[in-house]
């Protein structure tokens, strides 16, 4: 039986109204929000500041097109004032629990459905999906951004004000961290100007910067690579003579290493240039545990890897 038919009962119970006592107005305490992953977490944070308290269901290196939502999942977001999560078939497994709260009337923002339309990526297996890694465009993130502070004013209008106080600092942050990024992609050379990675996470950064995206996996890693995949993946860095590869923090490293001996035994040596932070976040002392510190991580470390040899550079 699927999973969100096992857990609809506990959904159920969860969402009934309590039948005495007064709820406390959400004006005079913080709203409490549940978000999948820790990028929208963020967001969140960013957004209510101490107005909202937070909780991720997904911590760092949590691979979201695989997670499972346990019954204290459900518990915790049947409990929340807001539900916060990607969308776009992101979270796969969750889809069903999300459109059951809905139905029955429970706060949720998929952040990425939000965006128009036409600034998506139409997905090249599926016709009609879209790539959900949405935030690897500081644009559309900043637009992601909107969405919460107006789902955040119309839950709290007392507060509406600081919201959007908030949501203008961020844009202009997220306007800084573009402007360094484009410096940063700028150092490599055009015809360097290729990103292999474990899946197909980075078409947003790739649109935006000018980089040629090639990920082994498609956009979910659900989608097993196959021995075919490897050796194109291969042939292509071998012909193309691209200097590096990368592997990501919430995949097995394994089958970007199987890329690697392949292009090896076509007589070419690529380098590992390192980890990117693909679907979640880092950890607390990463330098990467908010959206713009894994942004600047994953940019320097692409540009150092495919720049030419002049040192590293500096966030």
């Amino acid at each position: 039986m699927r999973l969100a038919l096992l857990l609809f009962p506990v959904l159920l119970a969860a969402c009934r109204p309590v039948a005495s006592g007064t709820p406390e107005p959400i004006s005079d305490r913080p709203i409490r929000v549940v978000a999948t992953t820790s990028i929208v977490a963020d967001l969140a944070r960013q957004i209510g500041g101490s107005r909202v308290e937070v909780e991720a269901l997904m911590g760092p290196g949590v691979d979201p097109h695989l997670y499972q939502a346990s019954e204290g999942d459900v518990q915790r977001m049947s409990s929340a004032d807001l539900v916060l999560y990607n969308g776009l078939h992101l979270e796969g497994r969750m889809g069903e629990i999300f459109e059951g709260m809905q139905k029955m009337g429970r706060r949720t923002l998929a952040v990425a459905e939000a965006l128009p339309n036409d600034s998506l990526i139409h997905s090249a297996q599926f016709a009609s999906s879209h790539d959900p890694h949405v935030w690897n465009s500081p644009a559309l993130w900043a637009a992601a951004a909107a969405a919460v502070a107006e789902m955040l004013s119309a839950i709290d209008p007392a507060h509406a004000a600081d919201y959007q106080a908030r949501l203008a600092a961020y844009r202009a942050e997220l306007e800084g961290l573009d402007r360094w990024v484009r410096g940063q992609i700028a150092r490599i050379p055009p015809s360097a100007r290729v990103l292999v990675t474990a899946h197909d996470a980075f078409g947003y950064l790739g649109r935006t910067y000018g980089l040629e995206v090639e990920g082994l996996q498609g956009l979910s890693t659900a989608a097993e690579a196959g021995t075919a995949d490897v050796q194109r993946l291969a042939e292509l860095i071998a012909t193309r003579r691209i200097p590096a590869l990368f592997v990501e923090s919430s995949v097995s490293p394994r089958s970007i290493e199987a890329v690697q001996a392949a292009v090896r035994a076509r007589g070419f040596s690529v380098e590992i240039g390192g980890s990117l932070y693909s679907d979640a976040l880092g950890g607390p002392a990463s330098g990467a545990d908010t959206y713009t510190g894994m942004m600047r991580a994953n940019v320097q470390t692409i540009a150092d890897a495919l720049a030419p040899v002049a040192g590293p550079s500096t966030p």
